[in-house]
């Protein structure tokens, strides 16, 4: 194929694409009695976080005397809130739960102008967003023309489309989340094949092309499971990100009908029976290929990567909510049960770097051997980089990027320690130290455009950030954030990273009006807006999982 230029009004601005995957249709028919009317559940629009473990919580931003009402666990998250909230700050954004009016900034109307320009059709329904509307590039691989035939692909990437999901749930628009959920999990059951190679039956796809035949009137669907993704891996965070979508969907609408069809319980089984397979690893974390997440560049990111360990751990809690209580919604409950207590010990355990732990790991010997070793990886002092011991204050820390057998990543990585808070997977003191060490080392992390999805290094995460403020009561720090990110993104045009250790610069290959920066602030206003909407995304510790761990725990088991 050959492709040209062309525009097509109702998905946007078209660029290439290189073509792959297999094509099939998906008819109509097929997604009918998926697309019923759901059986509506009445629940207060502004309840917030899971039933099963938070209480009610409500604000109103004026008065400020107002407070969340919340139990004594999570009581100190939303201390004084009411007073570092002034009257002022909404976004304008006229969202169901809103409760006042200010005059918004001037960019909110603008991304969301942007946010609907990049939403993507299949058959007269809204079904994802594109990831890029950019016209300056001619090799992006979002969307393409074939001038041969005049058709037009469309790429939805599954876990970029997750910033645009929460905030059209946060805008009371609900159904292309909907949409979205059933058009992938079709997409899931249809055979994945990657160089003649079958892979596993519960895999998602990394994307999904919308093709547009205009010649013949007739659109089809192409899935990518990883065969044309950079490097050609599978996505391992598809599936995860799937299930914590489906639970934000049921915990904003309060429609339990979605989560309970018989697809969608197949669904979660199938990524589960993937992820839950047993094997020859000795770790309860989930052993990965390079590039499998969503740095899909190659960052050295392998092995057992956090981001992909908070994202396992999150799934599965979301999927302890959703499955049926019947036999084998039981059965998978209980292997859930059994993984997460293993693996929130493991991670919390190995995982976590405060000072106390970086020097007993200076201090570390090799080479040990039986149970009583204390370097049970045995990590070799020596690979500690320079770089960590002025980076690590001397109260905070965090979760490492990674922990195998005589290596450690020792790099900070932005989602995988937010999600790490959200999914309660850190201890709230370990959520205390996440928040004191971006605050500590504010210029390294967030510098002038928040918040670098690595140190050392790369692209920027903003709403990560806010949701994780709001958690552990530091509003204040999302603000200062929001206030950085509006003085440049649509300056910008809302670019995909910024370059440079204080993120100065629009980064050399970054594409322009990036959907995942447009949505992600307009999430991360909306949050701070009206913080309930946190309850999507956020899950409180569980009581049965808490160890007796102190912030500095030694490694000693």
């Amino acid at each position: 194929m050959s492709p040209t230029a062309v525009d097509v009004s109702q998905n946007g601005t078209l660029k290439r694409l290189e073509t792959g995957g297999s094509l099939f249709e998906i008819d109509d028919s097929d997604l009918s009695k998926l697309l019923e009317k759901p059986r509506p559940v009445i629940i207060e629009r502004n309840r917030s976080f899971d039933e099963r473990s938070f209480n009610e919580m409500s604000i109103t931003l004026s008065p400020p005397s107002h407070f969340y009402r919340s139990n004594e666990n999570s009581s100190r998250v939303f201390d004084h809130l009411a007073s570092i909230y002034p009257s002022g700050i909404r976004s304008g954004v006229s969202t169901p739960r809103s409760t006042t009016y200010c005059e918004p900034h001037p960019i909110v109307a603008e991304a969301w102008e942007a946010l609907r320009r990049s939403l993507v059709y299949f058959r007269g329904q809204p079904v994802g967003t594109i990831a890029a509307l950019d016209q300056s590039s001619e090799e992006l691989n979002y969307d393409q023309v074939d001038g041969g035939s005049i058709s037009a692909f469309f790429v939805v990437f599954l876990r970029d489309f997750i910033p645009s999901a929460l905030a059209f749930l946060m805008n009371g628009e609900p159904e292309i989340v909907k949409n979205f959920i059933l058009k992938t999990l079709r997409l899931q059951s249809w055979e994945k094949r990657v160089d003649q190679f079958k892979l596993g039956e519960g895999v998602m796809p990394a994307s999904f092309k919308v093709l547009h035949d205009p010649v013949r009137n007739f659109e089809t669907i192409i899935a990518d499971f990883g065969e044309s993704a950079i490097g050609r891996v599978a996505p391992v965070d598809s599936g995860f990100w799937w299930i914590i979508l489906l639970r934000a969907y049921t915990k904003s609408t309060g429609d339990t009908s979605l989560a309970e069809m018989p697809e969608c319980q197949q669904g979660m089984r199938l990524i589960l029976t993937l992820c839950l397979s047993e094997g020859f690893d000795t770790f309860p974390t989930l052993l990965c290929a390079d590039g499998c997440s969503m740095i899909d560049r190659r960052m050295g990111v392998y092995g057992y990567p956090i981001e992909i360990q908070a994202l396992f751990f999150m799934a599965l809690r979301c999927a302890l909510i959703l499955l049926k209580h019947d036999d084998e919604g039981k059965e998978f409950a209980d292997r859930i049960a059994k993984r997460l207590h293993a693996l929130s010990y493991h991670m919390r355990s190995y995982f976590w770097l405060d000072i106390k732990q970086l020097n007993d790991i200076y201090r570390y010997k090799t080479e040990e051997y039986s149970h009583t070793a204390v370097n049970k990886f045995n990590v070799m002092p020596d690979s500690l980089p320079d770089w960590v011991f002025d980076f690590m204050p001397s109260r905070g820390g965090y979760f490492i990027g990674n922990v195998s057998p005589a290596k450690m990543d020792f790099r900070w990585f932005c989602l995988g320690n937010c999600v790490a808070i959200l999914s309660s997977l850190a201890t709230p003191e370990q959520a205390s130290a996440i928040m004191d060490l971006i605050e500590s080392r504010w210029q390294e992390l967030v510098g002038e455009m928040p918040l670098k999805i690595c140190y050392p290094a790369m692209e920027v995460l903003l709403w990560f950030l806010t949701a994780a403020c709001i958690k552990t009561g530091r509003p204040l720090m999302a603000r200062r954030a929001i206030e950085l990110a509006e003085s440049r993104l649509l300056k910008d045009h809302w670019p995909e990273y910024y370059d440079g250790k204080l993120g100065r610069y629009v980064g050399k290959q970054a594409r322009k009006n990036q959907t995942w920066s447009i949505a992600g602030y307009l999430v991360a206003k909306m949050m701070l807006e009206d913080p309930s909407h946190l309850g999507m995304i956020s899950l409180e510790e569980d009581k049965q999982m808490t160890p007796s761990m102190k912030r500095s725990a030694s490694w000693v088991c």
